[in-house]
């Protein structure tokens, strides 16, 4: 009987302008999502999820407490908004430290080291799409 495997997990990101700084822009990069220190691949997710919130303040997205510190976490949240007046600001830990702020249709992906807690607030009611590719 084989032994069951774990897929590997990879993150491509495509960037291209026709004229962004008078020149053409064409910058593709990809990445093989391995657990911290190994060859081995990333074996956990939270499964990608859609929120409708409220126009909320600090509502928590990921809980530190919920998943292993140091490890090889990555984050993908989206403002699935089409306003762009509508923005999404994700922060992190007890001080509430700005990441930065999605406006309507931006996403961010990120490392995260599981040790303090990411939250989020809207300036309206905004569905947001979310998922966590961790360690178990």
């Amino acid at each position: 009987m084989a032994l069951a495997t774990t897929p590997q997990v990879t993150a491509t990101l495509n960037i291209t302008s026709p004229n962004l700084l008078n020149d053409s822009l064409a910058l593709s990069v990809t990445s093989k999502l391995y657990k911290a220190g190994t060859s081995e691949p990333i074996d956990q997710t939270t499964g990608l999820s859609r929120k409708l919130y409220s126009t909320v303040t600090d509502e928590s997205l990921f809980l530190a407490a919920d998943y292993a510190d140091s490890k090889a976490n990555k984050i993908y949240i989206k403002n699935t908004s089409s306003s762009t007046s509508e923005f999404v600001t994700v922060t992190i830990g007890s001080t509430n430290i700005e990441i930065g702020v999605l406006y309507g249709g931006d996403f961010a992906y990120f490392p995260w080291s599981g040790e303090q807690d990411i939250d989020i607030s809207t300036s309206a009611t905004i569905v947001v799409e979310s998922m966590l590719l961790h360690e178990g």
